[in-house]
């Protein structure tokens, strides 16, 4: 249910699901900077860019 709703939010309010993500990726000790940095420009694409980062990415909202 949280998944769905993650991808209902980077949908829908797209400058919200990226300032979320944006946190969400600085946050994360696991990935190198260029990784971070290479994630940050994916989730700029509308719709497409939070969704692949919850799917692919590993990565969550909150």
């Amino acid at each position: 249910m949280k998944l769905l709703l993650e991808i209902i939010i980077s949908w829908l309010f797209h400058p919200v699901a990226v300032v979320l993500t944006w946190i969400n990726i600085a946050g994360r000790r696991d990935l190198k900077t260029s990784q971070k940095l290479i994630w940050a420009v994916v989730c700029v694409v509308w719709g497409i860019g939070p969704t692949l980062y919850i799917l692919v990415g590993g990565g969550t909202f909150w």
